[in-house]
């Protein structure tokens, strides 16, 4: 029997750089089919241009048995495709009853038939377990709700196939419960279904097979049966097991290990994506955070951080338990955080190399609201030279710079301020090799000269080889403590696989 989908040599660039090469992605009839891999993966790409959002470069898609390339996503949805992503996309202020129905309201005598369409919202949330007034703003209830009406309303399209990007995000455990049991309906009805998830328990709940994508291909398909939880995770990350196996230990130990923590976090929950979390960081030492995709690495060390709101737990800074609310605390405190998306939330591309690299500590520069111009231009400077940062000069525009130097610029924003621990969320991303080793061969040396460093990298290379301790985080946990010689990438990847939950060293002390 012919596949619902089959999606052959798919490539895509964007200005030139290839978002997709020759990827690949089969579902049955009635299949429940995982797609995963990292950030950058393709996974999103690929989905987008099935549903007509983007348009191919090259290659075949083949859609219930004909040759199909949909020029918009209301022309996949009219042929059977209905797509729920991550970002709830409904209108919150109209009904939920409008939300489910919209594009397909059903009228009678010219007019639209309220009765009937409430009652087919009722019908379809009730697979769900949901009883509530449809009439009612999609606002007034909870994001969970929510993420149903969603769901909800894809089914509603009696389409032939569902694509769930990340669907069970803002759901709790009984929600997650139930959406499985409406997965397996409509597998049994005959409804394929994509599914998109970096939870490995939800793979192996309720997936039949898996597409694993990695750097724009198609790297592996497997049946879920038949793929161990250390197969896939070497598959997405990259990562030969066999050649993890022959790499030598990490032998590395923290030269603080002595020194009491300047940040010890304890069981901390904050928001959906991190439920107990805890770590420590010394003077002198580089951490490091891992995990895959959604662990909740970065969503920690924004709480640390004092960007988001912590709900439970403890986050002891220089001694000071809980005093960070918010991050103008933590910099004052002695803390620095150059974030994921450097583009988004570090550099400010149109101002200079010298105002970019200056902006924390600008309330320090200036007295009376007259900035110490001198003194400004002596501390640029002083990093210029310091971190060997190419540019023409301290005017120039950041823009203008390299990744590799655009992240020496915000690294020397920390550094100007003469923190006690510097957060380092990805910071070789997007960057060439060259720039990497010198990336990484700083941050040595400020551990080396007492800099406590918390290092987040979906690099595992990079952390096994930087770290001198690694705590592994999985599904919003701490899972497990690394150091010495158990610092090696097959035990880093078992714990992100398997988890070693219950023998967790929690107390740090």
């Amino acid at each position: 029997m012919a596949p619902l989908l089959s999606m052959q040599g798919i490539d895509k660039r964007f200005a030139g750089i290839p978002a997709l090469r020759s990827a690949e992605l089969v579902v049955e009839k009635g299949e429940v089919h995982a797609l995963i891999g990292q950030n950058g993966a393709g996974k999103s790409t690929l989905i987008k241009i099935l549903t007509g959002y983007y348009r191919k470069d090259a290659g075949e898609i083949l859609f219930d048995g004909r040759s199909v390339e949909f020029s918009s996503p209301q022309e996949a949805q009219g042929a059977g495709i209905s797509t729920i992503y991550q970002e709830i996309n409904l209108v919150p202020y109209r009904s939920v009853t409008e939300n489910i129905c919209l594009g397909r309201e059903k009228r009678r005598f010219g007019l639209l038939d309220w009765p009937a369409m409430h009652a087919e919202a009722k019908s379809l949330l009730a697979r769900f377990n949901i009883e509530i007034d449809v009439r009612r703003p999609l606002m007034a209830y909870p994001t969970a709700v929510q993420q149903m009406v969603a769901i909800a309303r894809a089914i509603g399209f009696e389409a032939k196939l569902v694509i769930m990007d990340e669907p069970t995000s803002s759901l709790d455990e009984r929600e997650v419960g139930v959406l499985f049991g409406v997965i397996r309906q409509l597998k049994a009805e005959g409804v394929s279904v994509i599914f998109v998830s970096h939870k490995l328990d939800e793979l192996y709940a309720v997936c039949d097979r898996v597409t694993i994508m990695r750097d724009g291909r198609t790297v592996q398909v497997a049946s879920m049966a038949q793929l161990s939880r250390l197969d896939l995770v070497t598959s997405m990350l990259g990562r030969e097991l066999t050649q993890v196996l022959q790499e030598g230990s990490h032998t590395a130990e923290a030269d603080g290990s002595a020194r009491e923590p300047v940040l010890k976090v304890g069981s901390l929950a904050a928001g959906r994506m991190v439920r107990d979390v805890s770590f420590d960081v010394r003077p002198g030492e580089i951490v490091g955070l891992a995990g895959l995709l959604g662990a909740g690495r970065t969503e920690s060390a924004r709480a640390v951080f004092g960007a988001d709101k912590p709900d439970a737990g403890t986050i002891a800074f220089d001694g000071r338990i809980n005093a960070v609310h918010a991050p103008s605390d933590a910099i004052k405190a002695g803390m620095g955080f150059c974030s994921e998306d450097r583009k988004l939330e570090g550099i400010i591309p149109d101002m200079s190399v010298r105002e970019n690299l200056t902006l924390a500590l600008m309330p320090q520069l200036a007295r009376r609201g007259i900035v110490d111009e001198a003194r400004s231009r002596e501390i640029v400077d002083q990093f210029i030279r310091r971190l060997g940062i190419r540019c023409s000069g301290p005017e120039q525009r950041i823009r203008e710079l390299s990744g590799g130097n655009q992240q020496k610029v915000l690294l020397a924003r920390w550094l100007c301020m003469n923190p006690k621990l510097l957060i380092l969320d990805e910071p070789t991303r997007g960057i060439d090799v060259g720039a990497k080793a010198e990336i990484l061969s700083l941050i040595r040396e400020l551990a080396g000269q007492g800099l406590g460093v918390l290092m987040i990298s979906s690099e595992l290379e990079e952390v096994v080889e930087a770290a001198s301790r690694i705590f592994v985080l999985r599904d919003g946990r701490t899972v497990a403590e690394l150091k010495g010689e158990a610092i090696n990438e097959q035990t880093v990847m078992a714990a992100m696989a398997h988890g070693h939950e219950g023998k967790r060293e929690a107390d740090h002390g």
